[in-house]
């Protein structure tokens, strides 16, 4: 432990990257048919709803949201929720909500699906929305509808699950999962709750068509809201080793047992991979003699008679649980709301 603080002390001086290379890297799209067929089944089942209840990352509070909600979906009552807070550096949290209300964001609330976080608060917050708004056509329903949106992989079926526990003590009626594309299409009618009886709509992660900047892309894939491969494992490794030792968040050193903090991927990836035990050993034949290899990870190999497999690094595969694991402790990272590391305007 002692050595290991020393480690961590030693490494606050140390000058770090000022800036992450993003020179000559592209945007990548990721809009597939079943996001524009959503947004279409969306849009046509406004008339269905009273409102429209909004799940984003806490940990990305102003990134990535996308635009078109607003724009296709704006005439009715809006709630924005951030889910993931156990995830999230809430330190911040009230210059979040300032900075969403100066955007008309009047109606946001932070909760975990996980710990059922705040999950309370969102059935009166609509309720209420609700009955000091126009229905339209709807006025003589009994029944409130809602209707949840959202970017992929940010908790919309976990809330409505949530939602279900808490007010009917019911299971899942929603597939869940840790990668976004779970849900592809517009459910039917889930109900959540009696009194009021109020049902909700799930709907697919829809992404705006075209993602602002090269920096936006990497934090909605950390976040695990864009599929790895299509901005890189490497290069999501090294953008979080950036964004850590940058701001002096050294615990990864703890976590994993290294040496000191280091500001290279490669040699990060190599110690990560042997101290978790994932390297791995495969057979090439190069002429008449065959080679082994020993590969940590896709960053690093060194011969010992065998070659690297293609794919994922399976070292980035094990550093890139520290946004997904709850006993990452708070003094280090834990999903640090990205957004946070630069100042609000």
């Amino acid at each position: 432990m002692r050595l290991a603080s020393r480690a961590l002390w030693a490494a606050a001086g140390v000058a770090w990257r000022e800036s992450f290379p993003l020179g000559g890297r592209d945007v990548a799209r990721w809009f597939p048919g079943h996001m524009a067929k959503g947004l279409k089944k969306m849009q046509s089942s406004l008339k269905l709803v009273d409102c429209i209840i909004e799940v984003h990352d806490a940990r990305i509070p102003l990134s990535g949201r996308n635009p078109l909600f607003q724009e296709t979906l704006g005439l009715k009552p809006h709630v924005l929720v951030l889910n993931k807070m156990d995830l999230a550096d809430l330190k911040e949290q009230q210059k979040i909500i300032q900075h969403l209300e100066g955007e008309g964001l009047k109606h946001v609330v932070f909760t975990s699906c996980v710990r059922d976080e705040n999950v309370k608060q969102i059935i009166p917050m609509v309720t209420g929305l609700v009955g000091s708004s126009r229905r339209y056509h709807r006025g003589e329903s009994l029944e409130f509808c809602a209707m949840v949106v959202g970017i992929p992989n940010v908790g919309k079926s976990s809330l409505i699950n949530a939602l279900r526990r808490q007010h009917l003590r019911k299971g899942k009626a929603t597939r869940v999962g840790g990668e976004p594309g779970i849900t592809r299409a517009v459910m039917s009618k889930i109900q959540v709750c009696e009194r009021p009886p109020l049902f909700l709509l799930d709907t697919p992660g829809v992404l705006a068509p075209r993602i602002g900047s090269v920096e936006m892309g990497l934090k909605l894939a950390l976040c695990g809201t864009v599929l790895d491969h299509l901005v890189g494992e490497e290069t999501l490794a090294d953008y979080l080793l950036y964004t850590l030792n940058r701001h002096q968040l050294f615990g990864y050193v703890q976590h994993y047992g290294l040496g000191g903090a280091c500001d290279d991927i490669t040699s990060v990836l190599k110690q990560v991979a042997v101290r978790l035990g994932k390297t791995q050993k495969v057979k090439v034949l190069t002429g008449t003699a065959g080679r082994e290899w020993e590969a940590s990870g896709s960053a690093n190999r060194r011969p010992i008679g065998s070659a690297p497999t293609q794919g994922p690094s399976p070292a980035w595969r094990a550093l890139r649980v520290v946004l997904c694991s709850p006993s990452w402790s708070p003094g280090c990272f834990r999903g640090k709301s990205w957004d946070l590391l630069r100042p609000l305007g």
